[in-house]
């Protein structure tokens, strides 16, 4: 009896995959730790969010709503969208795993970018189709690029706007014009995690491109501004027959309630999200303006972190400055596995951790 293959097997290609990394939350033996590493925001969750959570703890017995209606019909109000339209999940993660699960298969490619959002090539391999990564130029993602790289096989093109690590956008004309350059049976999917914090007259989440096509998909999540990385809720907008697709896939009850009513509340709390952005523009320029002073590199940022490179001296690189930074307890993002073996990705945290990040780093650089 051959017993060589008695013991389960994954299919072909999963143990490829490198497992995602999380970015580190500890600084052993250091009395407070000031976590900068996974863009969540210092302000916390709107307390109607936080109330709304409370209410729905005292019935944990009965099963959430499968179609999430109350949150589907909250973010329809506040960005005057057709609810059918919408679908919602356990963090914008799970949309994307359902883009591939049912658009993606053996022979299937989809197109990423050289510093894309890690989540996208593992989604891509796990549904057995190949990730294709295209060139950015200088931390900016490239349209012709993205065009050049379509074949006959290429299914989806995912594009994270604004970027992340690198914080960088890509405008809506540059937008629109990959989108009339890709094949209509292309998906392309625009996750906009970071969208409320942009700035620019010139920038567009997707809302009008997804509304006048039928192969454009926009992701956003309730992790950063809305502070309920917790929760895990993400939302989709989406044309009709790709909704419908998904939901054929989609786990029955894929959100659970408390989440689905903090949800609701937080993106109806307009004013709480207002003083979140505020306070985001104002230490982003201040952060930015004090590592430039110090010598050290930022790529130009419209989110709530930002991409600070180091020098390549003995003793001031970024694996140097991150062991520098940790013994003090502030906590940055190592983000090698993104392309970046010398640089350190910064969250915009509370006046106390920026200043006291700003202080340690200017400490590290000023070391002979």
């Amino acid at each position: 009896m051959n017993t060589e293959n008695l013991t389960p097997l994954p299919r072909p290609g999963i143990l490829d995959i490198a497992a995602y990394v999380p970015g580190k939350e500890h600084a052993p033996g250091v009395e407070k730790v000031y976590k900068l590493s996974s863009n969540e925001t210092p302000l916390g969750a709107s307390p109607m969010a936080i109330a709304a959570f409370q209410k729905a703890g005292t019935k944990l017995e009965t099963y959430p709503d499968g179609q999430a209606m109350e949150l589907r019909e909250a973010i329809g109000s506040v960005f005057g969208l057709n609810t059918a339209n919408l679908m919602c999940g356990n963090g914008s993660d799970e949309l994307l795993g359902l883009l591939c699960h049912v658009y993606l298969g053996y022979g299937d490619e989809g197109i990423i970018t050289e510093h894309g959002f890690l989540v996208y090539k593992i989604q891509i391999m796990g549904a057995g189709a190949t990730p294709v990564v295209v060139k950015e130029k200088d931390c900016h993602v490239d349209v012709d690029a993205i065009l050049a790289a379509v074949t006959p096989r290429t299914k989806i093109v995912f594009l994270a706007n604004p970027a992340n690590p690198t914080g960088t956008y890509v405008p809506v004309s540059e937008i629109r014009r990959l989108q009339a350059g890709l094949p209509k049976n292309v998906i392309l999917v625009l996750d906009a995690a970071y969208a409320e914090y942009v700035r620019r007259n010139d920038y567009e989440a997707g809302l009008e491109l997804v509304s006048s096509n039928q192969n454009v998909v926009m992701t956003r999540t309730f992790s950063k501004i809305h502070g309920l990385a917790s929760l895990r809720i993400g939302w989709m907008y989406a044309p009709l027959p790709i909704i419908d697709a998904l939901n054929r896939v989609r786990g029955p009850f894929n959100m659970n309630g408390p989440a689905i009513a903090a949800g609701a509340a937080a993106i109806c709390d307009q004013a709480f999200s207002a003083a979140a952005v505020d306070h985001n523009l104002l230490w982003l320029g201040k952060v930015t303006g004090a590592l430039s002073s110090i010598g050290l590199t930022v790529t130009p940022s419209v989110t709530n972190f930002v991409l600070i490179h180091f020098p390549e001296t003995a003793g001031k690189r970024a694996a140097e400055a991150d062991d520098f930074l940790t013994s003090r307890g502030f906590i940055l993002r190592a983000v090698r596995g993104y392309g970046f073996p010398n640089a350190l990705r910064m969250t915009i945290g509370s006046a106390e951790a920026n200043e006291g990040a700003i202080a340690a780093l200017t400490e590290f650089m000023g070391r002979p």
